[in-house]
């Protein structure tokens, strides 16, 4: 079986010894020496300036809503995984939807400032598929209307965008390290955030907690455990080897498949984290992944559907996210993918007609 994603995985041996570290302080919460020295690794390996890890990847974005004081209307893409409106929405926030931009299939920056409204008090763009949105464009915007910008960074571990980690664009970026992404830590998550607004998200994610019984003021659980952190101190040092592997495996796609849906942004360094492929139709794309299914390969219509059909949002004018989740597949892809795999998958998918 074939799934669109498989968990890297280390040595077990490497994780016991690792882990064994938490195990013998009887250390496995409460910001244990793990997770800051996972912490302490992530800023020296993306080069930012500051991170906290956290338990998933949709609490960081529901702390920068609240951190920052959000009310009102926040500006975002319906083409996106649903933690990004949801979160929106769960902190009691409006969100309001842009299309995107047909070949980036980020949100088009161009139809930003006709949706502000004396309401609106933030953006909240997605970085898709680890492809950068037009990040000087919105950060003009945000200083224009005197908007605050967070970024669901989930799928960017390792993007940089003019020699800079995408995570440094906006007033906060937040990261997945859930199982399927390139960088793990089984469950878990991450935050970055401009230096003057640290210690607002550092104490959110800690209860508000500044020392056994002081708190600083509101705050929730959000803190990552010291299993999560063994984990990602063993998936850190095999990530140029992941990212290697996967190359090779979109170079595989690119020279057989002529349907890529996704044009990288100039000036940034991809990481390779999905393949999104474009179908004709609808049509063509449930009779591929038919055929797919049945020699056991499981590839994911990714983003689907579009965030304005959820019943907690309001359907919105968005022809091109309308169209393009009706047609988008995301294929397998994964470090240990097989050029006999590969070419099973682009076979089946170059031999099946509308």
């Amino acid at each position: 079986m074939i799934n669109v994603t498989q968990t890297f995985l280390p040595p077990q041996d490497e994780f016991q010894i690792i882990l064994e570290r938490a195990w013998s302080k009887g250390w496995m919460t409460n910001r244990g020496e793990l997770v800051k020295e996972l912490e302490y690794k992530l800023k020296e390996y993306l080069k930012v300036p500051n991170i906290i890890a956290m338990t998933n990847g949709t609490l960081p974005i529901q702390i920068a809503i609240k951190a920052l004081g959000l009310t009102g209307e926040i500006i975002t893409p319906a083409f996106s995984y649903v933690a990004t409106t949801s979160s929106i929405v769960w902190e009691g926030c409006i969100p309001v939807f842009v299309d995107i931009h047909p070949e980036y299939l980020t949100i088009d920056e161009t139809l930003i400032e006709a949706a502000i409204t004396p309401l609106t008090t933030a953006i909240l763009a997605t970085h898709v598929f680890g492809n950068p949105c037009h990040v000087e464009a919105i950060e003009k915007i945000a200083k224009k209307h005197n908007l605050k910008v967070i970024y669901d960074a989930a799928h960017c571990f390792g993007v940089d965008h003019k020699g800079k980690s995408i995570f440094e664009y906006g007033d906060v970026s937040t990261c997945s390290f859930h199982a399927t992404k390139l960088f793990h830590t089984g469950e878990g998550g991450a935050l970055v955030c401009k230096p003057e607004l640290f210690d607002s998200m550092y104490f959110g994610h800690n209860f508000g907690h500044d020392g056994p019984e002081t708190f600083r003021g509101l705050g929730i659980n959000a803190k990552m455990s010291e299993l999560q952190a063994a984990m990602g101190l063993s998936v850190l040092p095999y990530m140029d080897k992941i990212l290697t592997n996967r190359e090779h495996v979109v170079a595989y796609y690119n020279a057989h498949l002529a349907n890529c849906g996704l044009k990288i942004r100039a000036n940034s360094k991809w990481n390779f984290s999905y393949y999104p492929i474009l179908f004709d139709s609808e049509r063509q794309l449930l009779k591929t992944v038919l055929r797919l299914n049945e020699a056991s390969i499981f590839p994911r219509r990714y983003f689907y559907p579009s965030l304005d059909s959820l019943n907690y949002t309001t359907v919105s004018k968005v022809p091109v996210t309308h169209e393009i989740t009706r047609r988008i597949l995301c294929l397998p892809l994964s470090h240990n993918l097989k050029e006999s795999d590969l070419k099973r998958i682009v076979d089946i998918i170059n031999n099946t007609n509308d």
